[in-house]
Parts: C-alpha cells; sequence; structure tokens
C-alpha cells in the first residue's frame, strides 16, 4: 500500500540547465553519436562480413571527419544556441525514453501490486535556458518568449508528426471492421472528403486531429511546425481534448479486436502528449535577490511609499512588503520611465504571465531567488510577481494566491545553516503562508551545491547541505506544509556529482518523500541523454532511488545518530578552518590560484553565455563555481573535492576508540559513506607530481609557490 501511494505521487523531475561546462560542439558530439550508433549496427550486424565492411568503412568516414572538425568553438555561445541544443535531446532520447519508462511503471505496478499508478506526472522535464538570469545578463524578456516558444514547437511539432504517422498506420476498412459511434462521429467531423478515405473511419478520425491540434499550435505560435491540415477545425482548448479523443480511438480499435494495436501504437501517443502536452516542460525562472532588492526599492521609492527601503532592517522591510501585499493595486506606473535594470526585470516577469496565459502555468512552474537569506528577500520576488498578476490579491476577501511556487535557494555555508530558520519566518508571515496554502501547502527549497563547496571546502559543504535538509524537514512538518527540496548539483564531486543512487539514498530522512529535482549539467547532459539507453538508465536510476528513499529508512542510526553528528559537527570545523585559511587567510592566494590554473583562459572559453564571474572583481567569492573546479581540474590537483579533509581526520582520530567511530560511520551511515566514495574517485584522479609541474612553470614567485603548493601538498 506505501509503494502504491508513492507511486501514485511520485515526481522525478530533472532539470537541464546552461552550466558552461560542456566544452564539445554541437558538431563534435553529432559525430560522437554517429560512431556510437554504426558501433551498435556493428554488433548486430549478426557476422555478416559484407555488413561488417560496409559499417567499419562508414566508421572510418565519421572519424576522419571528426578528426579533422575543429574541437572549439570560434565564436561564444548565445543563449538561442543553449536553448537549441538542450531540445536536441528530446528528439534523441526523451520523447522516446519517458513515455516507455510510465508504461514499464504501470506494468510493474500491476504485476506487483494489483495497482495502475496512473501517474503521467511521475517523470518529467524541466529547464533553466532562457529563464535563468542569476549572473547572465543576455537573459532577457524576448529571450523567455523564445525559450518558451521553441519548447512549445518541438512539444507540438512531436505531436503533430506522430498523429501525421498514426493517420497513415490505421489503415482499417469500415468494410471489414465496425468502429465504435464514438469513433465514428469522429471520422464525421474531420471533414475529410476524400473519396479514397471513404471507408478509412480512423484514417479520418486522426486528420481531424491532427487539423485541430494544428489550429491550437497556430494560435499559440508565429510559426507552426510540420505541414497544414487538409481543413480549418475548431482548434482544441487544451492538450486534454486530444488525450480523450485518443482514448477514443483506443476503446474503438479493442472492440473489433485490435487492442493489440491500440496498445503498441496509440496509448504511447496518448501518454507521450500527457507527458509533454503543449509545454514540453517546466521552465523556471532565477534571479539573483540583489538585483530584486534594487528594483522593488525603485518602484516603492516612484510610488511614494518609501525612499529609503535599502536602508531599513529586516523587519522594517518585511512590514512595507506584507502591506503592499495587502492590497492589489499596481505600484508601476505606465507614465512613469523606470531604470534600466527595473524595466528589464518587469519585462520579463510579464512575458512570464503572457507564457502562462498562451500554455497554462506549467510552462513557468517556479521562480528561484539565488542567495535567499531572509523573509524580505521572498517577499520581493513576490511583490514583482503581483505586478504582472502571477500573484494576486482577492479584492472582496484580501486572499493572496501565486500562480507559481517562490523556490528561495540556500547556498552559501552561512545560508544553509540558517535555511531552517528562514524557512520558519516565511511560514509564520500571514502572507506568504497564504501564498503557500494556494500552492497547495506545498514548498519547494532549493539547495545549492557547488557555492556551498567553493565557501566552505567540500566536507563542510556536504555535512551543512545534509544538516540544513534534515532541519528543513523538521521545519516545514511542524507548519503542516509538504516540502519538495530541488537538489542544484554539478558534474564534479566538488560541485555536488558522483553516482545518483548513492546521493539521493545518503539524504537526510524524509527529505525525499516521493518528489526529487534536481539539475543536470554541461557535459553531463550529453553523458545521460545523448541517446535511449542512457536516458532510460539515468531516469530509472532516479525513479528507483526515489521510491527506496521514500519508501525506506535507509539509515536506521538509532541511538547512534546524536553520536555521529557530533563527529561531524567536530570533523566539518577543522575541515572549513583548514580550508578557510588557504583560500582566504592567504594574502597572495589569489595570485596563486591565477597563475597555476588557467583560469584567464578558461574565463575567454566560447564554451556558454555566461561571464565566468558574477561581477568584475578578483576575489574567489564573486568566481562562478564552474570555472572554479574547471582551473584545478585542469593541474590535476582537484582542490575542490578533498582539502580541508586530510586535517579534519588527523585532528579526530588521536585513539582508537575515535578511529573506530569513523569506521563504524563509514559502515552505517549512508550519507558518510557515499561522501567518502565521491572523494575517495577524487583522491584517485588527482596527481601532486603534475600539480607540482603546474607550479614550477607557472608560479613565478619560489617563495608563493613553496608557501601555497606545500600547504597543497601536506
Amino acid at each position: 500500500d506505501l509503494i502504491a501511494a508513492e507511486l501514485g505521487q511520485l515526481r522525478v523531475s530533472p532539470v537541464i540547465t546552461a552550466h558552461p561546462t560542456e566544452v564539445r560542439r554541437r558538431t563534435v558530439l553529432d559525430h560522437v553519436d554517429a560512431v556510437g550508433e554504426l558501433l551498435g549496427r556493428r554488433a548486430q550486424a549478426g557476422g555478416s562480413p559484407s555488413e561488417e565492411a560496409d559499417i567499419d568503412a562508414a566508421l572510418r568516414l565519421e572519424i576522419l571527419m571528426l578528426w579533422q572538425t575543429a574541437e572549439v568553438r570560434l565564436s561564444k555561445l548565445r543563449v538561442r544556441d543553449e536553448i537549441n541544443e538542450a531540445l536536441r535531446y528530446y528528439q534523441s532520447s526523451i520523447f522516446e525514453t519517458i513515455p516507455a519508462l510510465l508504461a514499464d511503471l504501470d506494468a510493474l505496478a500491476l504485476d506487483r501490486l494489483g495497482t495502475v499508478a496512473d501517474n503521467p506526472r511521475a517523470i518529467s522535464m524541466g529547464s533553466w535556458i532562457g529563464g535563468d538570469r542569476d549572473g547572465n545578463p543576455f537573459v532577457t524578456a524576448d529571450v523567455l518568449r523564445l525559450a518558451v516558444d521553441s519548447q512549445a514547437a518541438t512539444a507540438l511539432g512531436h505531436h503533430l508528426l506522430a498523429l501525421h504517422a498514426l493517420a497513415l498506420q490505421l489503415s482499417m476498412s469500415a468494410r471489414l471492421i465496425t468502429p465504435t459511434p464514438a469513433l465514428a462521429d469522429l471520422a464525421a467531423a474531420s471533414a475529410d472528403a476524400s473519396p479514397f478515405r471513404a471507408d478509412e473511419p480512423y484514417r479520418r478520425a486522426l486528420r481531424g486531429m491532427h487539423a485541430r491540434l494544428w489550429g491550437l499550435a497556430r494560435e499559440v505560435l508565429d510559426d507552426v511546425p510540420g505541414p497544414a491540415p487538409h481543413a480549418g477545425l475548431p482548434p482544441y482548448t487544451g492538450p486534454d481534448e486530444l488525450i480523450a479523443d485518443l482514448g477514443v480511438v483506443a476503446d474503438s480499435l479493442a472492440s473489433h479486436g485490435a487492442g493489440e494495436l491500440a496498445a503498441a501504437r496509440v496509448v504511447p501517443l496518448r501518454r507521450s502528449i500527457g507527458v509533454f502536452r503543449t509545454h514540453l516542460c517546466g521552465l523556471d525562472l532565477r534571479q539573483n535577490s540583489d538585483v530584486h532588492e534594487q528594483v522593488v526599492a525603485e518602484l516603492l521609492r516612484v510610488a511614494g511609499v518609501t525612499d529609503r527601503y535599502e536602508q531599513l532592517d529586516e523587519t522594517a522591510r518585511v512590514e512595507v512588503l506584507s502591506a503592499e501585499l495587502h492590497g492589489g493595486r499596481p505600484l508601476v506606473s505606465p507614465f512613469v520611465t523606470y531604470s534600466e535594470l527595473a524595466s528589464s526585470e518587469l519585462a520579463v516577469v510579464r512575458e512570464a504571465a503572457s507564457a502562462h496565459a498562451r500554455f497554462g502555468a506549467e510552462i513557468i512552474p517556479h521562480v528561484i531567488i539565488s542567495k535567499a537569506e531572509s523573509v524580505s528577500d521572498v517577499l520581493e520576488q513576490t511583490v514583482l510577481l503581483r505586478e504582472a498578476g502571477l500573484v494576486r490579491v482577492e479584492p472582496a476577501t484580501g486572499t493572496i494566491a501565486s500562480a507559481v511556487d517562490i523556490v528561495p535557494l540556500f547556498e552559501t555555508i552561512s545560508d544553509l545553516r540558517h535555511a531552517d530558520a528562514t524557512l520558519t519566518a516565511m511560514l509564520t508571515n500571514e502572507r506568504y503562508r497564504q501564498i503557500v496554502a494556494s500552492r497547495g501547502d506545498r514548498q519547494e527549497v532549493m539547495v545549492g551545491y557547488s557555492d556551498s563547496n567553493k565557501d566552505g571546502g567540500y566536507l563542510t559543504s556536504q555535512w551543512e547541505l545534509y544538516r540544513a535538509q534534515r532541519a528543513l524537514v523538521a521545519a516545514a512538518e511542524r507548519h503542516g506544509i509538504r516540502l519538495r527540496l530541488f537538489h542544484g548539483r554539478g558534474g564534479t564531486v566538488g560541485r555536488g556529482g558522483g553516482p545518483a543512487y548513492q546521493a539521493i539514498l545518503a539524504q537526510p530522512p524524509g527529505s525525499v518523500r516521493g518528489a526529487l529535482r534536481l539539475t543536470e549539467q554541461g557535459e553531463m547532459v550529453a553523458a545521460k541523454y545523448s541517446t535511449p539507453a542512457a536516458a532510460r538508465r539515468n531516469l530509472e536510476t532516479l525513479v528507483a532511488a526515489t521510491l527506496e528513499a521514500s519508501c525506506l529508512d535507509g539509515e536506521q542510526l538509532g541511538d547512534r545518530a546524536a553520536d555521529f553528528d557530533a563527529a561531524m559537527v567536530e570533523l566539518a570545523d577543522v575541515a572549513i578552518d583548514a580550508y578557510r585559511e588557504l583560500v582566504e587567510g592567504h594574502a597572495r592566494f589569489v595570485e596563486f590560484f591565477r597563475q597555476i590554473t588557467p583560469i584567464g583562459e578558461i574565463s575567454s572559453l566560447n564554451v556558454g553565455s555566461r561571464p565566468a564571474s558574477r561581477r568584475n572583481s578578483d576575489r574567489i567569492a564573486d568566481l562562478r563555481a564552474i570555472p572554479w573546479v574547471f582551473g584545478w581540474s585542469q593541474c590535476r590537483l582537484n582542490l575542490p573535492g578533498w582539502y580541508g579533509v586530510g586535517a579534519a581526520f588527523e585532528a579526530f582520530a588521536v585513539d582508537a576508540q575515535r578511529t573506530a567511530l569513523l569506521h563504524e560511520m563509514h559502515d552505517c551511515w549512508p550519507f558518510f559513506r557515499a561522501m567518502l566514495n565521491n572523494m575517495g574517485m577524487v583522491l584517485a584522479k588527482t596527481d601532486l607530481a603534475i600539480g607540482r609541474r603546474y607550479a614550477e612553470a607557472l608560479v613565478v614567485d619560489p617563495a608563493l609557490r613553496r608557501d601555497i603548493f606545500g600547504l597543497i601538498e601536506r
């Protein structure tokens, strides 16, 4: 019963982002994919010498083209390029894999549990590309519209092509079978008067369905993909009507002995439309809280509410913002010219509202606030959403509701340590609590792996992430809400990477509960979604681990939990001191970092659309986590994945009893074991000899080289 209940509410959502760690060009990836396809064909050639020879010849040509293709781009990617690169994975694997996996999930549930999950949203994709404005000035309202339209065109184009193909396949004649009256009605309403299809009711019905879907696409898109329909019919009002009509087709086929045909051809398409609908995937918006603060301060000043918002303390800010959210009148005046920043941010939320009007709320389901530290950070975002109508105040009752989930992102060590207090303060704010109620008493919170690692080092980051999640779960339970955690993981261990199955099972008890969102970034997108087999393995792993973590307490630490916690606190304190002594305590560390790593070259690579730093400065804190990890990887020191941990263990394991405790933690605690497994992999890739050669060749000052490389070596 528990498994069946979890299946019914399962929500697994990988979110593809444009984080620039994929250095290969799309052209290179296409050649690699072609090689992979040829190798697959060769394995299935059945020992035919002539077929193998043909495949070998094709392989040589493909590799020749790859060998003579430039690996590095001549110019920087634009956001539109990143959008198109992400959408290619739907054609290569995602369209095929998710519906098939859902079908297998239903079949397994029926076989093992005697029930069908019937949960079309069990697996759904997400995206940040075209909506993530944090530090990327190139993401504008126009780019957001391009992203939304590109997603919709991809989904609708896929559905239209599938309907067209199905109309060609279902050639059954009314002279040989008798369709149901409902199917006959669909055929009659198709306006298909061709005498060649007069006795082919399924073809006529599906051509009519194609025409109605094309009409819907024409209403929401400027350019509809695929051929125009045979006739202009009243458009569908949404995908649910099309899904219902496909149900009529499936039922009719089953009525005259063609149920297997319905199961093989119609049901998969029906399931696919249920998953991807007209929007393809949810596109998140993200912006830094500092930007929201500046924009809201300007709006309040121009509207005459207060001209000193930025000087107010947190309590006063919350009072001002809560008062604003008690009324429905807008702050923005059409007769005022606002700053470029405010105008840009307002244009984005208005475009988001337009997307909701065209495609429904599923198209932009979340707005994420980077560097969220307080209730005012969340309420500032709420005020901006109200300006576009995405947050509404009911005039008669004063009730406030939101059309999107408002998601705070806790990234730094300090943010993580105060995350539960921040969430508690949010939920005790009367206006915000009403917003959470309007979202089904559900609150999503994002935790960031990259910046917490850069801020505090590997061990402390891992511990604070674990502890924050556990505290957030407890805070949510106290306030009677359902918490969903969104994991901002990268590909490398220093940015939260590692085997997904282990990572999910290593989460604190109660933190998964049938729902998992996590980012898929950079080169990991190609690794996981370039082929149906890879996509199937990755998505099945996520589903399996989410179910297992939701149904079982994987820790079962009992009375050992307190001892393990105390040990981790002690270890984390020593590790962060050692890490910060190197990164922040040495006056010339930045100089050393810039000389031993190719950070200058990495910053100028034509990899992604975002700048390498959030702002123009030499501070490590302002450097994005990706070039930070990239740099250390290039000189083979991989420092973000291990530095400070050795000092912590050395200080802790001073006798046999404390050493035995560490062994017990490894044997009994999935969190601790996964952390050490990931760090062991990084250490296996770390090569001090190569790092020393980099230092000797590139760090000019021998004293600087001796001091800092000596610390790393020790």
